[in-house]
């Protein structure tokens, strides 16, 4: 793995290189934090409508529109846990690997407000993709 943080606007990467991931709950609600921008840019608000229920359950990570959908919480007000977090991970993980994705690009995922220490998620995220060749881009303002 290749792993970066750099301090520059997530929306200034060149997603024609990198695919972008953020955390969102089950319910795809999509109406606080980074989400709100992401939903717009991306036209994501037909995740909710495009995937049935089952498949959205938590913790999982949906690919939809050119984007990595961490689900991490049931509701838009509850707050994910580091499991659930390394289990939506490792759903990214699997999927970039079957479809040779070699970048991402993602915030500070669950450090915001969903409140877990970004140090904590930083550890989960080079766990996981440790052993692979993907390039994690972590943009913060």
């Amino acid at each position: 793995m290749k792993y970066k943080e750099k301090h520059k606007d997530l929306f200034s990467v060149d997603f024609k290189k990198y695919t972008p991931a953020h955390c969102i709950s089950s319910d795809c609600k999509m109406g606080a934090g980074i989400a709100v921008p992401m939903r717009k840019k991306f036209k994501l608000g037909g995740l909710e409508n495009s995937i049935e229920p089952i498949f959205r359950k938590s913790p999982i990570c949906i690919y939809y529109n050119g984007v990595y959908n961490l689900t991490t919480k049931k509701k838009y007000w509850h707050k994910p846990t580091y499991y659930s977090m390394g289990i939506a991970l490792n759903s990214m993980r699997i999927h970039a690997e079957q479809h040779k994705i070699k970048c991402i690009a993602m915030p500070k995922i669950g450090s915001g407000l969903d409140q877990l220490s970004w140090p904590k998620v930083r550890e989960i995220i080079k766990i996981v993709f440790g052993d692979t060749d993907i390039e994690i881009l972590v943009c913060y303002k």
